[in-house]
């Protein structure tokens, strides 16, 4: 059984005992807290599919934080006009909470 499941603007696939790095939830979670999403956008238990519009009506995936804040990779952004000498640097980290699934109910 999974669910599609629309988190921050995001979708995402969502399977019980499943890892998701979603965006960063905000310092009001912690390690251990359960989190509830109710956009649920589709169902498919074992092949009988609901699909919502927008949402299914009752379902909702039920997550348990994992570690609040987790740092992604560094993107290098590097601008440069080529004999005019003009370079600029900037690099960015984004910010993920992890969080492992323990249920979908539909």
């Amino acid at each position: 059984m999974y669910a599609i499941v629309e988190i921050q603007g995001q979708q995402f696939k969502a399977e019980a005992g499943k890892f998701l790095y979603v965006h960063f939830l905000g310092d009001q979670v912690k390690e251990g807290d359960t989190v509830n999403f109710d956009r649920v956008l589709l169902v498919d238990a074992d092949g009988d599919v609901k699909v919502g519009a927008p949402t299914v009506e009752g379902a909702k995936v039920v997550c348990e934080v994992a570690m609040p804040l987790v740092k992604g990779d560094k993107v290098i952004v590097f601008k440069k006009k080529r004999r005019k000498g003009y370079r600029r640097k900037n690099g960015h980290r984004q910010y993920f909470t992890k969080v492992v699934i323990k249920d979908v109910v539909a």
